[in-house]
């Protein structure tokens, strides 16, 4: 803690992401007392410049920040805390408290747009909002709600046919080809996984559940449940 740089008034930036998504969550800020309850409860914990205290994230609405890990900055004056998130992290109930888009006036001003109000999200994220988007519309029919509207089958039957054009790609044709027919899959993964109502962030916690283990070990493991 020693080496971190604290401000005038002992207080240091902390930033919260997802550390499976990459979603930064929320800003707020520590003193070496909440750092230590960090540390040492695995739950953010940060200091009210307001009220002049220590809080918990989620002590009272539950949605706790459980944190993976906490990293400084080269210039050690900021903190990056890598996080799970229980609910919201946002006490308008948003996922991010990153949502409000600045745009340029027509005085040439920088203002706030409240017509495009979004939560900030990395690419995956904001296609998988997109699709979730699809799905309810009553617009006119797109080829995302063509394919949920046909079902698992449908789909399965794209992601059949799109695996096996990545396939022969990576044997045999250019790297745009196999980077292309790659993002042809993983969208349809995600629209698969839309029609299924799973996240694809739980694809990523599977992941991250191998990480460090035998993969021959693993596979082996999951054909045996």
């Amino acid at each position: 803690m020693d080496d971190l740089k604290w401000d005038a008034q002992g207080l240091i930036a902390a930033v919260a992401q997802d550390r499976l998504t990459g979603q930064v969550r929320m800003l707020a800020w520590m003193n070496r007392q909440a750092l230590q309850a960090t540390l040492e409860s695995g739950q953010a914990t940060f200091y009210s410049r307001s009220r002049a205290a220590l809080w918990r994230k989620g002590e009272t609405s539950g949605h706790v920040l459980r944190v993976h890990e906490v990293v400084a900055d080269c210039d050690g004056d900021t903190l990056l805390l890598l996080v799970d998130p229980e609910g919201p992290s946002c006490h308008t109930g948003r996922a991010t408290c990153f949502f409000r888009r600045i745009e340029t006036s027509d005085t040439g001003a920088a203002a706030h747009a409240p017509d495009v109000e979004r939560d900030a999200a990395p690419f995956l994220l904001s296609l998988e909002e997109e699709i979730r988007q699809r799905a309810s519309s009553t617009a006119a029919k797109s080829y995302t709600r063509f394919l949920l509207d046909g079902g698992p089958q449908r789909i399965a039957g794209k992601i059949s046919e799109e695996a096996a054009e990545l396939s022969q790609a990576l044997q045999a044709e250019s790297d745009d080809r196999v980077v292309s027919e790659a993002a042809d899959v993983l969208y349809h993964v995600l629209v698969g996984l839309r029609a299924r109502g799973l996240d694809w962030r739980r694809v990523i916690e599977a992941l991250a559940a191998r990480a460090g283990q035998s993969g021959h070990a693993e596979k082996a493991a999951r054909q045996q449940t």
